[in-house]
């Protein structure tokens, strides 16, 4: 493990075979190519990695009572995780005599029902999370919802697959902008050229005002 991860080579091979299910890839890329392990183990590995400065010329330092709290945030995550890891391990050993990463995808696909079934709260958790994170990749530091640290393993890594499937690339994921491409977003060439307000989400989330007297709309 180096310093910009968190995950050993075994972790890291499981829980991006488990992403690679939820996102899988067929004829359009998924989320073992947009690199979405990447965004997650980056993540882990401590709180150098947590706000990109806007002017895109890295990441925000922290200190204080923000650091300490992002900490415990993400301690508490690595350790959902590292239990994820064992149990999806002895659930495959138990049912198909193997680690889940050796697993064939049908049957990474039938553990990872298992663990679904095991805690039928998993998708209401999924739905409230996303609702609060709205897809981004982190939330404020002293913000301490059930958006992350108080999921269960099934619904954290759903969330952290698609996080960092759609995030802006400086995190880590949504490699050669795949995610974006997908969903038909051009998005930004760097933080810094949306900063400097020479590009705006604004035409993919509302429309532009119209003028009732014309009929036309503002700013065509």
């Amino acid at each position: 493990m180096n310093d910009d991860a968190f995950f050993d080579d075994h972790q890291r091979r499981t829980i991006e075979a488990a992403m690679a299910r939820i996102i899988p890839t067929d004829d359009r890329p998924g989320a073992r190519e947009a690199g979405t392990i990447d965004f997650l183990d980056g993540y882990l590995a401590g709180i150098d990695r947590v706000y990109a400065k806007p002017d895109g010329s890295g990441f925000e330092r922290l200190d204080g009572k923000r650091a300490a709290a992002w900490r415990q945030r993400i301690e508490a995550v690595r350790k959902t995780y590292l239990a994820g890891v064992e149990e999806m391990d002895r659930r495959s050993r138990a049912r198909f005599g193997g680690a889940f990463a050796a697993l064939s995808g049908e049957q990474q696909d039938a553990i990872l029902t298992e663990l679904e079934q095991a805690a039928p709260e998993s998708a209401a958790e999924l739905d409230q999370a996303q609702a609060t994170a709205a897809w981004a990749p982190v939330e404020p530091a002293m913000q301490q919802t059930s958006a992350e640290v108080d999921l269960a393993f099934l619904p954290l890594l759903a969330l952290h697959t698609r996080q960092g499937f759609y995030a802006d690339p400086v995190y880590g994921g949504n490699r050669d902008r795949v995610g974006w491409q997908l969903i038909g977003f051009e998005g930004p060439t760097s933080l810094a050229e949306t900063h400097a307000g020479r590009y705006t989400t604004r035409p993919f989330f509302a429309e532009e005002p119209i003028d009732w007297e014309t009929g036309d709309r503002h700013g065509r």
